[in-house]
C-alpha cells in the first residue's frame, strides 16, 4: 500500500513543488546514456520526473507505480504522451525486454516486506533483456539517516502555486530493527486542513542486498557511492546474465 503522500491527490500535487531540486536523478540519466539504453523501465515512477527526463532524450520509457494520484500527476505533465504509464506494481508487468530498469530515490527501501522485495527483483529480472541492467540506491544503515528526521531540522513553510502556503515537517515515529517509520505533516494555510502521511523504510545492509539480487538471478556488477550523497548510500548496478555470451 502506497503512502498517503502518493495516493491522496492533494498531497501528490505537492510532491514536486516541495522537492524541486532533483539533481539526484542526473547520475541515473548518465548511466542510461553510458549503457546505451533505448528502453527503460522506471519502477516506482511516482510523478514521472525521471521518466520524462529520459523521454526527452528519445528513450522509450515505461513508468510503473501503484499510486494512482501520483500517476495522474505524471500524465498531466508536458511530454507525458511519450511515456507508457502503468498504475500497478512491477510484478504485474508483461515481458518488456528493457535495457535498463531503475528504482530511484526511496523506492527500493519503501518495499519493506521481504516477499514483496523478492517479487519486485524477480519482476525486474523478467522485464529485462538478457544483458540488461537493474540500478537502484539504498541508504547505508550505518549512517543512521533517520536521526536527522525531526521537526526542528525539517520544518518549513513553502508557497505552492495554486495551493498557497503549506507548512510541513517530519518526525520519526518508530525504529524497529531495520524498519524506520516516520510521519510527514502538512498544514494548508488557505483552509487550515491538516494532512499526514505515514511511511516506513527498510534499511538493508550491503551484503543483504547483494544476496537478494543473486537469489533473484542477477549478477552484481558494481556497488557505487551516490555522487550527491557520498558515503551515505549504496548504488547497486546488477546485470541479468546473458547465456549466449557464455556459449
Amino acid at each position: 500500500m502506497a503512502d498517503e503522500l502518493f495516493v491522496t491527490p492533494r498531497l501528490a500535487a505537492l510532491y514536486d513543488p516541495l522537492d524541486p531540486d532533483r539533481g539526484d536523478l542526473d547520475p541515473y540519466v548518465r548511466l542510461a546514456e553510458q549503457f546505451g539504453a533505448r528502453r527503460v523501465l522506471d519502477i516506482g515512477c511516482g510523478t514521472g520526473v525521471f521518466a520524462l527526463l529520459l523521454a526527452k532524450r528519445g528513450i522509450e520509457v515505461i513508468g510503473v507505480d501503484p499510486a494512482q494520484a501520483s500517476v495522474d500527476v505524471a500524465r498531466a505533465k508536458p511530454g507525458a504522451d511519450r511515456v507508457r504509464w502503468i498504475c500497478g506494481n512491477a510484478a504485474s508487468l508483461p515481458p518488456l525486454r528493457a535495457d535498463l530498469a531503475t528504482m530511484t530515490a526511496n523506492v527500493a527501501q519503501e518495499i519493506v516486506d521481504p516477499g514483496d522485495w523478492q517479487a519486485t527483483l524477480r519482476a525486474a529480472h523478467a522485464a529485462l533483456r538478457p544483458g540488461g541492467r537493474l540500478v537502484f540506491e539504498t541508504r547505508d544503515p550505518a549512517r543512521r539517516a533517520w536521526e536527522e528526521w525531526n521537526r526542528p531540522t525539517s520544518h518549513r513553510v513553502t508557497e505552492i502555486p495554486g495551493a498557497g502556503p503549506v507548512e510541513h515537517w517530519v518526525d520519526v515515529t518508530e525504529v524497529a530493527g531495520p524498519l524506520v517509520s516516520f510521519r510527514w505533516t502538512y498544514v494548508f494555510a488557505t483552509d487550515g486542513e491538516v494532512l499526514t502521511s505515514d511511511s516506513t523504510l527498510r534499511f538493508r545492509e550491503r551484503q543483504e542486498v547483494a544476496a537478494d539480487l543473486t537469489a533473484a538471478g542477477f549478477a552484481v556488477s558494481e556497488v557505487r557511492d551516490a555522487p550527491d550523497r557520498p558515503g551515505r548510500e549504496f548504488v547497486f548496478i546488477a546485470r541479468r546474465p546473458d547465456p549466449a555470451r557464455h556459449r
